[in-house]
């Protein structure tokens, strides 16, 4: 019997934390992580993964897009509610 890469049970619990990625702008450090509830040292820890992962990666560089699918998988991983505020619409996010 072959295992599922997603398991139901993990998918079914409820998340343990939130965080929002947020653009500051084109001087470095472009990012800041900021979160609503969660445990401080799960938050902390993501915090300093999705930073070593974007830290010099502005939005329209891109590296960005393969980065930030890599946040997401982490953010997945920890059950955390993933937020981004790139500062400008996403439909714009890839145009420029």
């Amino acid at each position: 019997m072959s295992m599922s890469t997603s398991d139901p049970d993990l998918e079914n619990l409820p998340p343990q934390g939130h965080a929002r990625v947020v653009y500051m702008g084109p001087v470095a450090p472009h990012w800041e992580v900021h979160s609503d509830f969660g445990d401080r040292a799960v938050i902390d820890a993501f915090r300093d993964r999705v930073m070593a992962r974007l830290v010099l990666v502005p939005p329209h560089d891109p590296q960005f897009r393969r980065n930030r699918e890599r946040v997401v998988r982490d953010a997945e991983r920890e059950r955390l509610l993933l937020d981004w505020d790139l500062g400008i619409p996403e439909d714009d996010e890839t145009s420029g």
